[in-house]
């Protein structure tokens, strides 16, 4: 697929979902061993193309995720690159067991897809939010955690995931007309953060659909003479340890997740920070405690205290204190 303006545009409306079902059609023209398995979610996840194309190559094993995690295991022990999809919280915590069994213990090729990570399914609630999918899965070894920040980077985390012999867990987030991280091509490589925009004063490190509000908040952050960081941290496992390093040079860090405070990218960022001896103060925000009344996407992040604007008063107050 051609990086252009307009490629990055169109990816942009589609959302991480549409996004993933083109990125895979991509991939599977060089690669015949790329199958895909639905929980009967073809359309929901953006395969309804691949499908079309490559019939042969789908499969459908109704609503029934951990059966489908043992089929894909079962697809990558015989030489096949199975992507594996469904709703994020199904992925992770209905077949958590599965994952652990077949991804972790057996190392199996297996792609598994979570789409909808966060509040992307607004009114559907609680039962469809995917706040605790990556606190349960980090722990699993061998399993690789991909978040990408946009449309352009969910193309490149496909290609990546295709191309490593790992179990690797794609957590999609955001909804449609995501925002635009990446404005032109660039070099993706698994494990390794990006600096988005230089900063002395405060690291932002941010994933999913939380980097655009991070890069938003920094920019607020300036008109009060702060200058903020941001760092995509698009692999939460292997985590860019050297990049937590870097940041330790700043007055303060900040995570920001679409995800539980607790076992996410803040947990993992603080698990680096105990063993520096240059540890600076840590913010973790995240989802809060407790489960809210269901709403729309906006209207979740500003429950939880997630907008871009409360992001950067939740610095700018810390960051008062930090310096007196």
């Amino acid at each position: 697929m051609e990086i252009n303006p307009i490629t990055i545009r169109t990816l942009s409306m589609l959302g991480q979902r549409g996004v993933f079902g083109l990125a895979l059609m991509d991939v599977a023209e060089t690669d015949r061993n790329i199958v895909a398995l639905s929980a009967d979610l073809c359309n929901t996840s953006g395969l309804d193309r691949f499908r079309a194309k490559y019939p042969d190559r789908f499969f459908n094993v109704g609503i029934a995720e951990q059966n489908m995690v043992g089929v894909a295991a079962g697809l990558a022990a015989a030489g096949y690159v199975p992507f594996a999809t469904t709703f994020a919280n199904f992925a992770a915590l209905r077949s958590c067991e599965q994952v652990r069994h077949f991804l972790g213990y057996m190392n199996e090729n297996v792609k598994l897809v979570g789409f909808g990570a966060g509040f992307s399914f607004g009114m559907f609630g609680t039962t469809h939010y995917a706040l605790e999918d990556v606190a349960a899965l980090r722990a699993i070894n061998n399993l690789v955690i991909l978040s990408p920040a946009d449309g352009l980077e969910v193309l490149k985390a496909t290609h990546a995931a295709a191309k490593i012999n790992a179990p690797v867990y794609l957590r999609l987030s955001g909804v449609m007309n995501n925002p635009i991280i990446y404005k032109s091509d660039y070099v993706f490589e698994i494990g390794k953060a990006i600096t988005l925009r230089e900063g002395m004063d405060v690291s932002i490190i941010s994933t999913g659909s939380m980097v655009d509000s991070a890069l938003k908040a920094a920019a607020l952050l300036e008109t009060d003479g702060i200058s903020a960081e941001v760092v995509n941290m698009h692999t939460i496992k292997p985590l860019d340890v050297y990049a937590v390093e870097k940041a330790c040079a700043k007055k303060l860090i900040v995570t920001v997740e679409e995800h539980s405070k607790i076992g996410g990218l803040g947990s993992a960022v603080a698990e680096v920070l105990t063993s520096n001896t240059r540890r600076p103060i840590q913010i973790i925000l995240g989802t809060r405690n407790g489960y809210l009344h269901a709403g729309d996407f906006q209207y979740m992040l500003e429950s939880h205290g997630l907008t871009s604007l409360q992001i950067a008063k939740e610095i700018s107050n810390t960051y008062e204190e930090v310096v007196k």
